[in-house]
């Protein structure tokens, strides 16, 4: 139990360090005219929320939300799955070296190429394109997704494909009707990160989307914060509840499949 103590201190200094932001949170959604410093009352109100909640404030952003993050990590699982299945299964003289580049890739941070990424979209007229973001969102967030994937993937046995490569399927089928149903985990937690990652990703929709009817809720949260310095406290808090609540629904319903193992028993038959 000593020996414990200073792994249990630790945690403990974790937990509150995450839990008092959240706990201010919860405070200043409810307190009419709330301020930095919230103070514990008995004065609660759901005006917060009530001013928030139009179209043009929650409604619409959410929805951008959805349509990118949610656009981006399908995108990436899709892609990601075909990236990796032949550096799985298959081996060359460059595979390895190929995986390293992947890992450097996923180290370069994002407002190294959004210069010359910028000036390639505004050439080809792809500025302010829903679908253009989705596409380089994507495109940024395949390195680690291609690598997570890989590893998936190398946890299913290319005996199991064997197995059907000789009763005459071809390696989509073997992959659509063998691989991917036994890593449904590993496809899970990659659409998850991605979606939890570019949910949170203001950089990029700030700089390739320009219309505001377009911009998802990482953007306009920053219209809470005046040109002068004022904040809406109690808005801000209200409206940060609303934007983290669809990722811990979207971990909650998904957290049996990721509770899951890769269950191969009876999968070969003697």
């Amino acid at each position: 139990m000593i020996r414990r103590l200073p792994v249990y201190l630790a945690l403990a200094v974790v937990a509150v360090a995450f839990l008092l932001p959240f706990g201010w949170l919860l405070i200043a959604s409810v307190q009419p005219g709330a301020a930095l410093n919230a103070d514990i009352t008995w004065e609660v109100s759901a005006a917060n929320f009530t001013d928030i909640l139009d179209a043009d404030t929650v409604f619409i952003p959410m929805w951008n939300s959805f349509v990118i993050s949610g656009g981006t990590a399908l995108l990436t699982v899709l892609v990601a799955v075909f990236a990796a299945y032949p550096l799985s299964r298959y081996r060359t003289s460059f595979g390895r070296s190929f995986l390293f580049v992947i890992l450097f890739a996923t180290g370069l941070p994002i407002t190294a190429v959004m210069v010359p990424v910028y000036a390639m979209y505004s050439r080809f007229n792809l500025i302010d394109s829903v679908p253009a973001t989705i596409a380089f969102m994507a495109a940024s967030s395949l390195p680690f997704a291609v690598w997570m994937m890989k590893n998936f993937m190398d946890s299913v046995p290319v005996s199991l494909e064997e197995a059907a490569w000789t009763d005459g399927a071809g390696w989509f089928q073997s992959l659509r009707r063998i691989v991917l149903p036994l890593m449904v985990p590993g496809l899970t937690v990659v659409l998850i990160f991605t979606f939890v990652l570019q949910w949170g990703n203001f950089f990029v929709p700030f700089i390739l989307l320009l219309s505001p009817e377009k911009q998802p809720a990482s953007v306009t949260i920053y219209t809470f914060f005046s040109q002068y310095g004022q904040v809406a406290y109690g808005q801000l808090a209200a409206f940060s509840i609303l934007y983290t609540a669809p990722v811990i629904l979207l971990y909650s319903a998904l957290s049996k499949v990721l509770g899951g193992a890769f269950s191969l028993t009876g999968a070969v038959k003697g």
